[in-house]
């Protein structure tokens, strides 16, 4: 685990890695008042909105009957609602923050890992994916870091957060009913939904998978495809025992699986890259788990 957490740390520090993040990001941060899973999301949505007792516990299913039924406004409300308080990044979020990183993937709805690149040096770009329902025939939308909207996206849009899921802030974007995702998924073997500069950047380049779980077949296609023309080498922290289906998907992606707790191997990688850290104009205090 340590020759691994070394050569990661060294290769964020080049901007050979790119972060991949995942829900359970939360789970390293301190009063969190955000849903922190799909179950949990599907739960505090269905709690204001009565959905069939069979589908209360599907996020995807949850959402497209109370846009089927309701209104398609009535899920971008309840989506900023669950995900309206701040939460604080943590000290693994700012590290990662103020990596050489040039691009993140994060794959949740909160604002957290935003807020952290708003307190490192240096300009970054945010594009999001969009829902057809709402932004026919427009896959994404991209906002500079103060939240205003810009008309395309930078051809060379210098550090870049990509939330192909959409996030809370600044326009309330979401992809989360079961026709958000039947719309990308018809395109996204083709890589139409797929920011150009991402697809750029990815290439030759490794990711490093933190809080995810590949446990479903949506949660895989996203991750095969924004790692697509990438490099053969990969990381994932996952402290569970992987699924069948997981496995194979590792196996399928050359993915190295670290058996670590998120938590201890944010420590573990927080404390490889102070070095680097050191030598940027801010600090980021290392926290033990």
């Amino acid at each position: 685990m340590t020759d691994s957490v070394q050569i990661i740390a060294s290769r964020l520090a080049t901007g050979a890695v790119i972060p991949y993040l995942g829900p359970d990001m939360l789970s390293l941060c301190s009063n969190v008042k955000v849903p922190g899973t799909p179950l949990a999301l599907a739960e505090a949505m269905t709690a204001k909105v009565s959905v069939p007792h069979k589908i209360r516990k599907r996020l995807t299913q949850a959402a497209q009957f109370i846009e089927n039924f309701k209104h398609r406004k009535s899920v971008v409300h309840l989506m900023n609602e669950a995900f309206a308080t701040a939460t604080a990044p943590s000290a693994f979020h700012l590290a990662l923050a103020a990596s050489g990183a040039g691009l993140w993937v994060d794959t949740w709805y909160d604002d957290t890992f935003a807020a952290g690149l708003a307190q490192t040096p240096g300009s970054w770009v945010q594009v999001q994916g969009l829902s057809q329902s709402e932004h026919f025939g427009h896959w994404t939308g991209a906002y500079a870091a103060d939240g205003t909207a810009l008309i395309e996206l930078p051809a060379q849009p210098g550090r870049l957060l990509y939330k192909p899921m959409g996030s809370h802030a600044p326009a309330g974007n979401y992809l989360v009913s079961d026709s958000d995702y039947v719309e990308v998924l018809t395109e996204i073997d083709i890589q139409t939904p797929i920011p150009a500069a991402v697809q750029a950047w990815r290439s030759g380049r490794h990711f490093l998978f933190l809080g995810c779980r590949f446990d479903d077949q949506l949660t895989r296609c996203f991750a095969r495809q924004i790692m697509k023309r990438s490099s053969d080498q990969h990381w994932a922290v996952l402290p569970n025992e992987p699924t069948r289906m997981e496995a194979r998907f590792l196996a399928e992606q050359n993915i190295t699986r670290i058996n670590l707790p998120l938590a201890q191997f944010a420590d573990a990688l927080t404390q490889a890259m102070q070095p680097a850290l050191t030598e940027l104009p801010v600090t980021v205090e290392l926290v033990k788990f």
